[in-house]
């Protein structure tokens, strides 16, 4: 109330003192007010620059509004209201109605800017009586305004009992109160200050505004807010048993749901971007065609279209037509408009939310608002998922190491007592067996290693060690990638083994320049391949997608620590065949048995 408000003048009327108001019956008083509104109406539409009047004095909090309205407005001040102000477009007065007595303005002025402000105002006694109201308090229906009347008259009381500082600024009690369907209305009310008071009256001035569209914004953010804490509730245990497919399926869901019920939008789709390779990868994508999810986009603020331009800037982006905005490219069938919003998490943009619609200018500042929060949560449910799957593997790896620690003893024990039974024993056969308790206890301790090691190793290759070459592996050319040489050179140490020609590279692009070369004339190809998800230069949907135009889908192998993927490579070469994946660290029976799984045609006994 202390500040400025912008007000429209209800008519030409209302916004001039000197003029005569026409009678009832009165033909051409009537005429003649109909023509000067049309000629009015005429000059304010063919007008470049609309004319604001301040009716307060130059200074104070108004310098910098009119600085940034004298851009495109024609801003003057004045001490009254005039004729030479009538054809003002908007008046700005102060939202204080016991500030108008400083204004200079007569009493037939004050009722008209009172009477056109577009706020109910009214003046109540702590008794409970109504003194004044203007014409818009005059025009609330009667249940509202008994509202009003007992909230103003409960201020009025209040405000007595309160020590007066003419030098302070006057209290203000605001409230909030709803009324009928999604009606919602702001109350606020000050004492009357009457000059050379000394103590706050027994009258309260009441300001009434509908901020009723504020009320919808206020649900619907909450509605958002809710939707975002459901995205995010995870089960830990049930989320670390997952795989990736299964992980982002659940939160796929949870999007889907959250973007109709509370959102109302079908369309949309979301990317990440590559850490290694920069790109926006597609991990959820409903509603659109296969060519927008096939788009190799980038961030950048020019030629990888609205996604790239957000993933660049970080900065949401409107689309108010598909047809004619340079920025976009192709999205959602038939879309008409889009909004695009980074997905950040802390002050790091890790990809962008993009929705889409097949009405033109269906997005407005307010979608950004809600749109813009709820992409908070997705990249929120995104950053625990991945976050979950860490933890697994360096939990895992923790308690095993604390388990190796504990027994650490016990086994030297044992070792100790076999040494000293060994100095006493002659006999050949009880000899050896000691031997072998001596072996057996390295080889716990060789396995608790390599179970503490997570992904960084495989299991049980001792136990296969002896195992003669397999007649389905024999002579099978294979291509193995990954750029831990210790996983890679035991995979290869173990199909080698077996028969298998192998050919180890140690990066994404290695692999596909191997696959590549095996596809040209008079070159052997790839009979299966085996590729790590997370490599420094090109991902396993990479190394898959060009895999899969050389050797059968099936014959295609992905692998994962603990079912880490954060390229989502794995659900992605799921929806284009892939069926086999490894999850490390894994038993070295399982890599054959995957061997073969993708070595046996489809119906095969």
């Amino acid at each position: 109330m202390s500040s400025p408000g912008c007000h429209r003048p209800k008519s030409s009327d209302s916004t001039k003192p000197s003029g005569k108001v026409a009678g009832i019956g009165d033909q051409s008083a009537r005429l003649t007010r109909r023509v000067t509104q049309r000629k009015r109406l005429e000059k304010q539409m063919a007008r470049v620059r609309p004319k604001i009047v301040f009716l307060t004095p130059p200074g104070g909090g108004t310098e910098e509004l009119r600085e940034l309205l004298a851009e495109h407005c024609q801003v003057v001040y004045a001490d009254s209201l005039g004729p030479r102000d009538s054809d003002a477009d908007y008046l700005v007065i102060p939202a204080d109605p016991g500030n108008l007595g400083q204004t200079g303005l007569g009493d037939h002025e004050r009722d008209v800017l009172l009477n056109s402000v577009g706020e109910a105002l009214c003046l109540v006694t702590s008794g409970g009586k109504l003194l004044w109201g203007n014409r818009m308090f005059d025009t609330i229906d009667d249940d509202i305004k008994q509202v009003v009347l007992t909230a103003a008259q409960e201020a009025a009381v209040s405000f007595q009992g309160l020590d007066y500082d003419p030098g302070a600024e006057p209290p203000i009690i605001r409230r909030e109160f709803e009324m009928g369907d999604n009606k919602l209305y702001e109350l606020r009310m000050a004492p009357m200050i009457v000059e050379g008071a000394t103590e706050f009256g027994d009258r309260a001035v009441g300001v009434l505004r509908d901020i009723s569209h504020t009320g919808v914004v206020r649900k619907k953010l909450k509605a958002v807010e809710q939707a975002g804490a459901r995205l995010n509730r995870f089960d830990r245990d049930a989320v670390a048993k997952m795989n990736a497919a299964q992980r982002l399926r659940l939160l796929e869901e949870r999007v889907t749901k959250a973007s109709k019920d509370v959102l109302d939008y079908d369309h949309f789709t979301i990317r990440l971007i590559d850490d290694h390779t920069g790109r926006l990868e597609p991990v959820i994508s409903v509603g659109f065609t296969q060519d927008a999810i096939d788009l190799e986009l980038y961030p950048a603020e020019e030629g990888n279209g609205t996604i790239g331009y957000v993933a660049a800037t970080g900065k949401p982006y409107i689309c108010h037509d598909t047809t004619t905005d340079e920025k976009y490219l192709v999205g959602a069938s038939e879309a008409r408009s889009s909004l695009t919003v980074p997905l950040m998490v802390g002050e790091h943009i890790i990809g962008v939310l993009d929705i889409e619609s097949k009405e033109v200018d269906a997005f407005d500042e307010q979608d950004v608002q809600y749109v813009a929060q709820f992409s908070r949560y997705v990249a929120m449910a995104l950053q625990t998922l991945n976050m979950l799957v860490v933890e697994r593997s360096s939990t895992g790896a923790s308690i095993t190491g604390r388990f190796e620690g504990e027994i650490k003893a016990p086994l030297d024990d044992i070792l100790r007592e076999t040494d000293i039974c060994s100095e006493s024993i002659k006999d050949p056969e009880t000899a050896a067996h000691l031997a072998k308790i001596r072996a057996d206890v390295e080889a716990i301790r060789k396995r608790l290693k390599n179970v503490a090691a997570g992904p960084n190793t495989l299991l049980g290759v001792d136990d296969l060690s002896t195992v003669k070459a397999d007649e389905l592996l024999k002579g099978k050319r294979a291509l193995v990638a990954d750029d831990n040489d210790r996983i890679g050179s035991m995979i290869a140490d173990v199909l080698g083994r077996r028969g298998c020609r192998v050919t180890l590279c140690k990066n994404g692009q290695e692999a596909i320049n191997e696959l590549e070369a095996s596809a040209a004339d008079g070159h052997e190809r790839f009979d299966f391949v085996i590729s790590d998800i997370s490599m420094p230069d090109r991902n396993g949907y990479e190394v898959f997608s060009v895999a899969s135009q050389i050797v059968p889908e099936e014959a295609i192998i992905l692998m994962t620590g603990f079912g880490y993927d954060p390229h989502h490579s794995i659900v992605r070469a799921s929806q284009e065949g892939m069926r086999n994946v490894l999850y490390k660290p894994f038993q070295a029976a399982r890599l054959i048995d995957e061997v073969h799984k993708a070595l046996t045609p489809r119906g095969s006994a």
